[in-house]
């Protein structure tokens, strides 16, 4: 299913059944890779996008960091977006019955797809999640 990469298939699949997730309330939307959502492409029409990206600088490279560098890189991110005059939304993903703790993350409106890889590489990441004007949210491997 994936093309060449250094990341682990057990990691790769691990990202694939992440509930990414925009909000943090009961009326969040949550995001599936591959699978149209309804919700977003409302939200792009208002917002008068077409495309966007879920983006997290937690735990980079996949590899556990204190809640101190989370926070600080988590941060940095929310810096990076509003300095290219992005709407977002802060958001989480994680997979529920699993160890590994809930990521915070940030959906940013309008950022296209080399831009989007640009910056998930800058924080380090395996991967980003990156929806075009179908609204099928594609998870993008990064190494």
């Amino acid at each position: 299913m994936f093309e060449k990469t250094e990341i682990h298939p057990d990691k790769a699949q691990a990202y694939l059944a992440t509930d990414y997730r925009l909000g943090h309330s009961d009326k969040d939307i949550v995001l599936t890779i591959g699978k149209r959502s309804e919700q977003l492409a409302v939200l792009f029409a208002s917002k008068g996008v077409n495309c966007g990206a879920f983006i997290t600088a937690y735990n980079p490279r996949g590899a556990m960091q204190s809640d101190e560098a989370n926070n600080k890189a988590h941060a940095q991110l929310a810096d990076e977006i509003e300095r290219l005059g992005l709407a977002s939304i802060e958001g989480s993903g994680g997979v529920e019955g699993t160890d590994w703790p809930i990521e915070l993350s940030y959906f940013a409106f309008g950022l296209a797809l080399n831009p989007a890889k640009a910056i998930g590489t800058q924080f380090d990441q395996d991967a980003i999640v990156w929806v075009g004007a179908d609204c099928v949210p594609q998870l993008i491997l990064l190494r």
